[in-house]
């Protein structure tokens, strides 16, 4: 008898505080507080007086360069990178990306055939002397154009993938809008800039183009050959960017000459998780531009390390759900990316953990509960979400009687 009367009780008290929770007009809890902590990411070391100066950057001798690093996208050194410049055939980099996207969405297949047209076949400058009606494959076109610099291979791919020069123009400059190329117009995909004043670009947005670029990883296997063929060995091909053969780490991606635009680079390269692009426009010699861009390289690799941090999971606490089936979450850890810094400050970033103490059902999938700010001298290096792992719905009164009825059971 005394526990049936210890049981009513209890159902009783249940009924009282939960219907006070699920009714309107309940009491809100106050949902603003943040659960904040710091912590190292590494154990930092005795660091030298001058790693924390800034590294002087290297002489390029050219009318506009840059260097940017690929995974972010952070500009390390530049100079009139702004500037509207001709870019000579470093505009195949788009060329190049549409036909990567064309073939990462398989609407263009390796193995297919392209007949090349008599607009193709009669491109000027460096090109692989195709005939009107040869008929060659999308993977040796490629290379081509890629090794190369085959105008006409070009020409042939952007008539196949757009079905007219006129519609591949159109492809590469919504292409370039997309990415924010904003000071960007291309008249065509080779860079040929004898009939034209207008196919202009930056030093800026082909660092945009070419970080597009490399994402699609495949690209690699063409612009890092140094030597090929094709048509059985009748045709040799060597790579017009000699960094592909002379400077370790060597990605890509392409080279242009022309009288307006002078010698041009866009080099990307790769050491040790650290992948650069460094682009120059207008020098005057073809030994200027090369140098140029092994000097920006070399000064971003001595100077700069890329790093993935690893979140502090102690730092991650449950959060309490208010009025939900579920009493607490704990938040999904999201995906870091990589971080770039200067040598030598890896140990100094800190992240700091924000957390909410709880918040109210529902709770959708994905919902934001809090965010880890990695940070370096007060500056963002990187901020991430925390999110819920799954959706909580809100108590009903149905669910309220079933739990009075559970307890009175037991």
């Amino acid at each position: 008898m005394l526990r049936k009367f210890k049981n009513l009780m209890a159902a009783i008290m249940a009924v009282l505080l939960l219907t006070a929770s699920v009714l309107p007009g309940a009491a809100e809890v106050d949902e603003a507080l943040i659960y904040e902590e710091e912590a190292k990411i590494y154990e930092p070391e005795a660091l030298a007086a001058d790693t924390r100066a800034e590294p002087a950057p290297p002489q390029v001798n050219a009318k506009a360069f840059l260097l940017m690093d690929a995974g972010t996208g952070q500009v390390l050194m530049a100079q009139n990178e702004h500037e509207k410049l001709f870019p000579a055939s470093v505009t195949k980099i788009m060329t190049l990306l549409l036909v990567m996207e064309a073939l990462d969405s398989g609407k263009l297949a390796l193995n297919d055939t392209v007949t090349a047209s008599a607009n193709a076949a009669s491109k000027g400058g460096s090109q692989i002397w195709l005939k009107e009606g040869e008929r060659m494959s999308v993977d040796d076109l490629l290379k081509a154009a890629a090794v190369y610099s085959a105008n006409d291979a070009c020409a042939a791919l952007g008539e196949h993938l757009a079905g007219s020069e006129e519609g591949f123009n159109r492809m590469l400059n919504e292409r370039a809008a997309q990415l924010g190329m904003t000071n960007t117009h291309f008249d065509n995909c080779t860079g040929l800039d004898d009939t034209t004043d207008t196919h202009l670009t930056t030093a800026y947005d082909i660092a945009l183009m070419s970080r597009e670029l490399l994402k699609h990883e495949k690209i690699t296997q063409y612009t890092t050959i140094w030597m090929d063929s094709l048509r059985g060995g009748q045709t040799e091909l060597v790579n017009t960017n000699r960094l592909v053969r002379h400077f370790p780490g060597t990605t890509g991606l392409k080279t242009g000459t022309t009288n307006k635009a002078g010698c041009c680079i866009a080099a990307s390269a790769l050491r040790e998780g650290t992948h650069l692009i460094a682009v120059v426009l207008g020098s005057s010699s073809s030994d200027d531009r090369f140098n140029g861009a092994k000097a920006m390289l070399n000064w971003g690799f001595a100077n700069y390390s890329t790093l993935r941090p690893e979140i502090d999971v102690s730092l991650v606490t449950d959060v309490t759900v208010l009025r939900g089936v579920e009493e607490i979450l704990h938040p999904k850890l999201p995906e870091i990316g990589n971080i770039l810094v200067r040598r030598g400050r890896e140990g100094d970033i800190k992240q700091e953990v924000q957390i909410a103490v709880n918040v109210e059902a529902p709770v959708e999938r994905g919902q934001v509960l809090g965010k880890v700010t990695f940070r370096l001298d007060g500056s963002v290096l990187g901020e991430y979400n925390l999110t819920a792992p799954a959706a909580v719905r809100r108590l009903t009164f149905m669910d309220v009687l079933k739990r009075i009825l559970q307890a009175l059971a037991g």
